[in-house]
Formats: structure tokens, C-alpha cells, sequence
């Protein structure tokens, strides 16, 4: 498709500050990119930290003067569905925009798109669930507590999903009451700002939703440190997440982090191969691999091995590489060239520790793949635990395939990793299934399926993957405080000290 045809396209894009569309201080524009061909898109604003000041000064003056924490939760949940209906009414457009700046395969972004929709509609109505409670206290007294917003938050976006990590940051801040400012990922800010302006449209106050673009080593991290912000919310990789919660430690803001992953793919011999195999395929390369919870590291009982590692390749050599708007593509293009040039030197390294390739492992063959960042999906063997590839997040269309003999063994290597984000297991025993699943160390399981969420269950993992949980109700919490008040109600005045 020519980016002409895209509508949602702006040749120029400025930041979002106080409910304007602003070109920033420093009037520097940095270039955005389509990594299917490798051409430049668009042109977006440079923020500096006199921008961030800016931003965080509309967010303060928005928490405190606009009402919109005050307004009745319903009326918050109101809007929010209005978001979602002008979501759904231009989701083509959203769509087309989002695999222009991701090179993402149309499937993959049909459901990511509609997933930040309903990601809106949940928290639309989980406004409804904010409460507090009372609690019997001593005679003479009374106590209630409330909930409030914690405030402003900043909200850093990767590039991986960037529209539907957007709705799920966004969405239950806006539901607690919070005032936002937004840091998308400089390879791909552009939905990300679509979705203010339709935000705005939808009768969000100016200065609720903020959007400061450009360098996170920069503003991002002087967003994270600014005594204004009061909560910092980030999904990325686990060095960065160090990084920030360092740097958010020096005020002691509220933090929640969505980290890194090296997922365990489980396979017992009794699992039911077809749906294992297929399973499998599509929890390494959709989204290109570029995703947290890719299940990354796949693990095959030694009597099926042999079996499955051929099915699996079979099936890997189906999939479809080529136009990202095609609705035959199954794989889309890396982000980046240095994405690309990541991952090709993690397939390099497997095979200097002894690793072998076994298919891919390489730029796909064809003229349409001579430009722009493509990369074959990759199946590697012969593989240790200890072998960076089997211990390092690629996040590419990489999976290393290891060999097990026990439970007990499968178990060791599985939780034998600094991450903790998700897990899967293929095997028509339940009692084995929930009996692995207790012993895993991930905060998601799945048994007998590649789906790893849906709009209300939580998401988010233990040990480095981070912590705090997204996407479900629990979430509210996460951008409330909780305020206890106990009042004396008695007859008579309290003199403790009776003096």
C-alpha cells in the first residue's frame, strides 16, 4: 500500500501538550520510518526537557483544576467508550497507520488494534468499581476510606505494540482519574498520536493527555526523575526498567514495569502434536517475535523430539513472508536495522557455542526483501541452557529448541532464567498440566493454547520480568491511593490524657 493511501498519515507531526498540538522548543523534527521498505514516512517533534517541564506543568494544573478526577466515575467511563466508538469507527485507519510505522502483518494488527479498543470499553466500565469500604471500629468512631488518583503519571510505550500498549497504559489511568503524559517510542510514535487526538476528540480535558516524543535515554529519563510526576509506568526492556526504577527511587515515585522475557514452550509426549506444533509456531513468530511473552524457548520430551522438531520446521517453512498489508502475510519485517542486526548476531553466536540452524537464520531470498529489515523465522538446535541464546531475550523470530527426559528436569531448566513473564505447556494430562503450572515461575501460564490474554486478565511477570500487573481490574489500583479517614462521632470529647 503507498503511504498516500494511509489517511491517518501526517507528513509532520508536532507534540501534544496541554490539548495543542505544538512543534516544541528546540523546532526539531526527528525522521520516522516504515521498516517493511526501509523509507521515511513522517517527521515528528524533537521534545526537550523545557517541552517535558511544559507537560508536566499541564498535567499538575489538569489534576487539580480541570474536575477530571472529580467528575462521577461514570461520566470518566462515558468518555472512555467514547474513545472506543471513535476507535471502531477509523479502525482501518489505525490499522493501515500502525503496519506502516511497525511493518507488522495486517492479522497481527487487526488484533492488536482491537484489543486497545476493548482495553478501552473494560476500563469504561470498571469505573464503576471504584469504591471504598467501611470497617467496624471502636464505639464513639467511624472510618471509611476512599479511592484517589495517584496523579500524574508518565508512560513509556515500546515499539513492539505500540497503539494497544498506548490503550493499555492510557485507558485505567484515565478511569482512576489520572492526568498522563505519554512517551511513545521513537521508532514508532504515530498511532500513539492519533490516539490522543481522538482522545481530545472524545471530550478529554486538555492538559489529562500529554505526548512528548523523541530520545529516551533524554526526556525519558528526565521525565522519569521529575519531582511532578508522581507515578511511572513502563514496559520495555529489564536494563532500562533497572534504569528507571533507580531513577524513580530518588522520589520515591510509584512504579509499575512490564519487562523482558525468555518464555518456556513446554511439550510432553502425550500432548496433542497438531495443536502443540501449530501452538508453537505462532508463540515465536507472531509479531515477528517481538514480544515479551514470545515463548522463545521451546522444550520437547526426548520421545517425541525428533517428530516434532520436523513438524515444526514443516510448518515454519509455511508461513508467508511479504507485503505487511497482504492478508496471506503470517510475518512482518524486524523494526529496525539495528533490531535486525541484534538479532542475526545472536543466530551467528548459537553457532559459535556449538548451536545449529536448522532453518532461516538469514535475510529471506527475493527482491521485495532487499529492502527494508527482514528476517527469516529461525529454528535453532542442539542447544544447552546455559547458551546465551537459551538465556538472553532475542525478540525475534528466533525460538531454540532443547530435549528433556523428567518432569523434574524440564521444570529446573524452564525456571533456570532471570526472567519470569510467561510460560506455556502442551499436555492432555490436567493433572500434570496445573501440576507444572504451580511450579513454574511466571506470572502467565498457558495450558494447550498460544494466547497468552484478553481484556481483563492480568499481565505481568515475576523475578526480572518486573512487576505489577496490566490489563485487568486489579490494574485500577496500580494509578489509585488509597486514603483511610477515621472520625470521632462520640458524645462526648475525647480526653485521652485525661488532663
Amino acid at each position: 500500500m503507498l503511504r498516500e493511501k494511509v489517511k491517518l498519515l501526517q507528513e509532520k507531526y508536532d507534540l501534544v501538550i496541554n490539548g495543542q498540538e505544538v512543534p516544541g522548543t528546540s523546532h526539531e523534527y526527528f525522521a520516522v520510518f516504515n521498516p517493511a521498505t526501509g523509507e521515511k514516512i513522517s517527521e515528528v517533534a524533537k521534545a526537550t526537557k523545557e517541552d517535558v517541564d511544559k507537560a508536566v506543568e499541564a498535567a499538575r494544573e489538569a489534576l487539580a483544576n480541570s474536575k477530571w478526577a472529580r467528575w462521577p466515575a461514570a461520566r470518566r467511563g462515558q468518555i472512555l467508550n467514547k474513545i472506543a466508538k471513535i476507535m471502531r469507527s477509523r479502525f482501518q485507519d489505525l490499522v493501515e497507520l500502525e503496519i506502516l510505522n511497525t511493518g507488522k502483518a495486517l492479522s497481527a494488527a487487526q488484533g492488536q488494534v482491537m484489543q486497545a479498543i476493548e482495553d478501552m470499553e473494560l476500563y469504561a466500565g470498571a469505573t464503576t468499581t471504584i469504591q471504598g469500604h467501611t470497617k467496624p471500629v471502636p464505639n464513639g468512631f467511624f472510618h471509611y476510606s476512599v479511592k484517589e488518583p495517584v496523579g500524574v503519571c508518565a508512560q513509556i510505550v515500546p515499539w513492539n505494540y505500540p497503539l494497544m500498549m498506548t490503550a493499555w497504559k492510557i485507558a485505567p489511568a484515565l478511569a482512576a482519574g489520572c492526568t498522563i503524559i505519554l512517551k511513545p517510542a521513537s521508532l514508532t510514535p504515530l498511532t500513539a498520536l492519533a490516539l490522543a487526538d481522538i482522545c481530545h476528540e472524545a471530550g478529554v480535558p486538555a492538559g489529562v493527555i500529554n505526548v512528548v516524543t523523541g530520545s529516551g535515554a533524554e526526556i525519558g529519563s528526565y521525565l522519569v526523575g521529575h519531582p511532578g510526576v508522581d507515578k511511572v509506568a513502563f514496559t520495555g526492556e529489564t536494563t532500562t526498567g533497572k534504569d528507571i526504577m533507580a531513577k524513580a527511587s530518588e522520589t520515591l515515585k510509584r512504579v509499575t514495569l512490564e519487562l523482558g522475557g525468555k518464555s518456556p514452550n513446554i511439550v510432553f509426549p502425550d500432548a496433542d502434536l497438531e495443536g502443540a506444533v501449530n501452538g508453537s509456531v505462532f508463540g515465536i513468530y507472531y509479531n515477528t517475535g517481538q514480544s515479551c511473552e514470545a515463548r522463545s524457548r521451546l522444550f520437547v520430551h526426548e520421545e517425541i523430539y525428533d517428530e516434532f522438531v520436523e513438524k515444526f520446521v514443516e510448518k515454519t517453512k509455511k508461513l508467508k513472508l511479504g507485503d505487511p498489508f497482504s492478508k496471506e502475510t503470517h510475518v512482518g519485517a524486524v523494526i529496525s536495522r539495528g533490531q535486525w542486526e541484534t538479532i542475526d548476531g545472536y543466530v551467528k553466536l548459537a553457532e559459535k557455542e556449538g548451536a545449529r540452524v536448522i532453518y532461516g537464520g538469514k535475510r529471506p531470498d527475493g527482491e521485495e526483501f532487499s529492502k527494508g529489515y527482514w528476517y527469516m523465522p529461525t529454528v535453532i538446535v542442539d542447544v544447552t541452557n546455559d547458551m546465551r541464546v537459551a538465556q538472553e531475550e532475542i525478540f525475534g523470530p528466533v525460538v531454540v529448541i532443547m530435549k528433556f527426559r523428567e518432569e523434574i528436569e524440564v521444570i529446573r531448566m524452564a525456571n533456570d532464567t532471570i526472567y519470569g513473564l510467561a510460560a506455556a505447556v502442551w499436555t492432555q494430562n490436567h493433572g500434570l498440566a496445573h501440576r507444572i503450572t504451580s511450579q513454574l515461575k511466571a506470572g502467565i501460564v498457558m495450558v494447550n493454547n498460544p494466547i497468552s490474554t484478553f481484556p481483563g486478565l492480568p499481565f505481568g511477570g515475576y523475578k526480572q520480568s518486573g512487576f505489577g500487573r496490566e490489563l485487568a481490574l486489579e490494574s485500577l489500583d496500580l494509578y489509585m491511593e488509597t486514603k483511610s479517614v477515621l472520625s470521632y462521632v462520640g458524645p462526648k470529647p475525647l480526653n485521652i490524657f485525661g488532663i
